[in-house]
């Protein structure tokens, strides 16, 4: 908005009618006093100011207006009929003025004036705003980084203090911090200490999280400087995120060796265990099943060895489990694949479940033929888990449906039931080893290992895998693997 000082209202309509004709808004003011008092309140980006006025004249009016920060940056254009003498112009210009213009006006050059320190005004006050705003920009950052710095030494004190192996990197995954405890393990900063050669490479694995931005964890082995045993380490790298940005890695190595150890100690004895245990129940189950030939169908003996073999049976499975999930753990379970015609493989299994459990309707939905590559012995133990799993988890239900369909160049393969359902929470553990669903309120026998061990050999077959469920409207345990034709 222009200001126009002038203490004839004649004068002052002249000039705001020329100026409005071309668009540029104007306010006026009829005395030097009432101009200062509007600049207080408005902001101006031209004044054009009388010389002589009555009370405060234009040069005093200039003046004040230079010597105050809100107003020193206005152009002034001063107006006078009167004083066309080279000294009144000089004190115009010292005054503050920036352009002289003797009246009469010639509007065409008035405009053009106008026009021109219009927009240099305004582009000053772009440019100051830009300044403003940069220098505010500078100061943020001043504070970000100052922020980062403390985050960054509390970090670094954090991970001096703890008994780990511990480091951080750039996002691009140059190590960038180390402490104290790395030293012992290597002498340099620049590259992770060496791990067995049998162990999967950590600086590999390491590109890979850092390309993909996903966490890295992974069990290797490593050795102190000069050593020459090997120690097991969990190597943990988180990404640190801001605003859903990688802004850094932190990583620790975590000696497991003891725990390693135990697990090991424990896989012997299970072994062990299973093995001394399965020669003595072979040997009963055979003079039991001697036994059962010897007696007649109406004999009330039959009843009781029944009852001994079936109990024989389950515990033969969960020897049988436990010594799978013994050679699962020290890398000896057997997996010879060979082509399979999955819905014969499915077929025969299902006939033996039908033997074993008559009530049930075991009602094929899909049923299509598909050759997969595989070990068919273990595919049907997984098959026949999901399936047991179903019957276990839905006493109420007579029906379990068995889906079998084509998806996206697998063959998909789901054991879907009608009984309890599996929280939402259980479904990200019901593969965990040792883990039993709880909560049921049906009474469940079992070591909790059966998913873990289908887990195990589905990976093995590059299968995908999974549960879907609902408390109360039953659950779906699935497969889904490559198929040849």
């Amino acid at each position: 908005m222009i200001l126009i000082v002038d203490d004839r209202p004649e004068n002052i309509f002249s000039l705001k009618t020329i100026l409005e004709l071309h668009s540029f808004p104007t306010d006026s003011a009829l005395s030097g006093e009432e101009a200062l008092k509007k600049t207080l309140k408005h902001s101006y980006a031209l004044i054009i100011l009388d010389v002589q006025m009555p009370g405060m004249d234009g040069f005093e009016v200039a003046e004040v207006l230079s010597g105050n920060n809100h107003t020193k940056d206005i152009p002034i254009i001063f107006l006078s009929a009167a004083s066309t003498d080279k000294k009144f112009i000089t004190k115009g210009y010292s005054s503050g003025a920036i352009d002289y213009i003797i009246k009469p006006i010639d509007p065409d050059i008035l405009l053009l004036k106008v026009t021109t320190f219009y927009k240099l005004y305004e582009q000053k006050r772009e440019l100051n705003i830009v300044q403003e705003n940069l220098k505010l920009e500078i100061e943020f950052r001043k504070r970000a980084e100052h922020q980062a710095l403390e985050k960054l030494q509390e970090l670094h004190s954090t991970l001096e203090s703890i008994p780990q192996i511990a480091f951080t990197a750039t996002t691009d995954g140059v190590i960038d911090f180390v402490n104290e405890h790395w030293f012992q393990y290597t002498p340099t900063t620049k590259n992770f200490p060496p791990n067995h050669p049998d162990d999967p490479c950590i600086k590999k694995e390491w590109d890979k999280s850092i390309a993909s931005g996903y966490p890295l964890e992974m069990e290797v082995r490593i050795k102190k400087d000069g050593e020459e045993k090997y120690r097991y380490h969990l190597l943990r790298a988180l990404p640190v995120k801001e605003e859903k940005t990688i802004t850094k890695w932190v990583g620790s190595f975590t000696d497991i060796e003891e725990q390693k150890q135990a697990v090991k100690r424990k896989d012997e004895f299970l072994t062990i265990a299973s093995h001394e245990l399965k020669t003595p129940l072979t040997s009963i189950k055979a003079y039991i099943q001697l036994m059962d030939m010897m007696t007649s169908a109406d004999d009330k003996v039959k009843t009781y060895v029944d009852r001994t073999l079936l109990q024989i049976n389950k515990l033969d499975n969960l020897i049988n489990d436990l010594l799978d999930i013994s050679k699962i753990e020290s890398g000896k379970l057997k997996f010879d694949m060979k082509e399979l015609d999955f819905k014969h493989l499915l077929a025969t299994t299902v006939d033996t479940l039908h033997q074993i459990h008559p009530d049930f309707n075991f009602v094929m939905v899909g049923n299509v033929s598909a050759k997969i590559q595989g070990n068919d012995v273990r595919l049907e133990q997984v098959i026949i888990n999901f399936i047991n799993n179903a019957i276990k988890y839905a006493p109420k239900s007579k029906e379990i449906q068995l889906i079998t369909e084509i998806r996206d160049k697998h063959l998909y393969f789901g054991v879907k039931d009608f009984g309890i359902g599996i929280s939402k929470e259980n479904q990200e553990n019901v593969f965990t080893k040792f883990f039993r669903v709880t909560e049921s309120g049906v009474p469940i026998q079992g070591l909790g290992i059966g998913l873990y061990i289908c887990s195990e050999i589905l990976k093995r077959h590059n299968a995908a895998f999974g549960v879907e469920s609902e408390p109360g409207k039953g659950s779906t345990f699935y497969f889904s693997i490559p198929f040849i034709s």
